[in-house]
């Protein structure tokens, strides 16, 4: 049984090695085909040992797939590339070489992104975009950086050669679920507003159904804020959380003009939109939105992996699990199942561990960086306790929600 293992995993390399070769070649139906292997084996399994002999190579072959194919690549190509790039992001969790993908990559995607040669191109670079930052970047400041790179899509800064373009419905949709997933990491309320009641608005229900999404995590951040800083007296409190108390007042205004929007969103009989599909996740989430704006409640998700539960209780937790799983797709039960950095971020521990002798364990020095107080994943890690840990509170955190519209 052992040599067959060692024989499939022999197989499944050369097969990596000869699609890595591929990359090279100049025929795109080529490219795309070996992109495909890749992603299908970055899917179906933590690529640990491949990584390790080739990580540098598959990262600067796809990031040259990307710098030549703002004019040259099909979008197909682009879009398997781009899942490649995030696909070995999220293998590599929080490391050395999480680090160099998001430092190598942010500059090709913002310059791919800010030309627009072609939109069709641009919703799976979004993608690539926001993994690469949640793996990768080191704090609020690069968090930020990758938000603003994201909204400029939609809303660019408009110059002598810069022509407006009004964005399509799915264009916004895929901007504001990437903006949300990075929101969902931050704990400072450092936050625009932007134009978040006027997408509201918008004919298309998955753009409201995104905007919706974007504003209850903007409110939940806000939230846990402006109750930690409640626990400090006004003369022990420095100007940073003086200026988080200035911001929270902001989304109270926010809240105000958006409250009977979400209402009549969660209640809404049809007409603007198409898909019943879209009209029933429309009204679900808003009816959920209308809870946690009025009682202080979060949905809770339990979801089977393996014979395990996954379980979250905050609306930042929700929009992640939701992005990851699709962007992972079919290989995101495996993903929870054996990588290690996902499992730190939903604090996921399988009771029985799907692996073999020859898979890869962090060595000890990994478990060092991975644990050190100091790696961004564990800054992560502590931020989300903390934001649970004041979102459960109970009923205190439930009325202090609740009357926020009223202070």
């Amino acid at each position: 049984m052992g040599k067959r293992n060692e024989e499939v995993h022999f197989d499944q390399d050369a097969l990596l090695d000869q699609a890595l070769d591929a990359l090279d070649e100049k025929r795109d139906s080529t490219r795309e085909r070996a992109l495909s292997v890749i992603i299908g084996a970055f899917s179906s399994k933590m690529q640990h040992q491949f990584v390790d002999k080739k990580f540098a190579t598959l990262l600067h072959q796809c990031l040259a797939l990307i710098k030549k194919g703002s004019k040259k690549a099909s979008a197909k190509e682009i879009a398997l590339t781009s899942h490649a790039i995030g696909l070995l992001s999220l293998t590599v969790g929080c490391s050395d070489n999480a680090r160099e993908i998001f430092e190598e990559s942010v500059r090709p995607l913002d310059e791919f992104l800010t030309s627009k040669s072609d939109l069709t191109k641009i919703p799976s670079l979004l993608e690539c975009l926001a993994i690469i930052t949640f793996v990768g970047g080191n704090g609020l400041e690069e968090t930020e950086r990758s938000m603003d790179i994201l909204w400029r899509v939609i809303h660019p800064r408009l110059g002598s050669n810069v022509v407006a373009v009004k964005p399509s419905a799915p264009l916004i949709t895929a901007v504001v679920s990437a903006w949300s997933f990075l929101v969902s990491t931050m704990s400072d309320l450092k936050l625009n507003s932007k134009n978040w009641q006027n997408l509201l608005d918008k004919e298309d229900r998955p753009v409201r159904i995104a905007a919706g999404e974007a504003l209850v995590v903007i409110f939940e951040i806000g939230i846990t804020e402006k109750f930690s800083a409640d626990s400090k007296g006004a003369s022990d409190m420095t100007q940073e959380e003086i200026n988080r108390q200035e911001s929270y007042t902001h989304l109270q205004g926010l809240k105000a003009k958006v409250i009977n929007q979400v209402k009549n969103l969660s209640v809404e009989a049809g007409g603007k939109g198409s898909a019943k599909k879209d009209l029933n996740n429309q009204r679900n989430l808003f009816r959920d939105i209308v809870d946690f704006f009025e009682y202080g409640y979060s949905p809770e998700i339990s979801m089977k992996i393996g014979g395990d539960s996954l379980q979250t209780s905050s609306w930042s937790q929700m929009i992640q699990l939701n992005f990851l799983k699709h962007f992972l797709g079919g290989g995101f039960v495996k993903h929870m199942q054996e990588n290690e950095f996902l499992q730190e971020v939903f604090n996921f521990t399988p009771k029985r561990r799907y692996l073999n002798n020859n898979e890869h364990r962090m060595s000890s020095g990994e478990k060092r960086m991975f644990k050190s107080p100091n790696s961004v994943q564990n800054k992560a890690r502590t931020q989300l306790l903390n934001k649970q840990r004041l979102l459960s509170e109970g009923r205190n955190l439930g009325h202090y929600a609740a009357n926020m519209v009223d202070d």
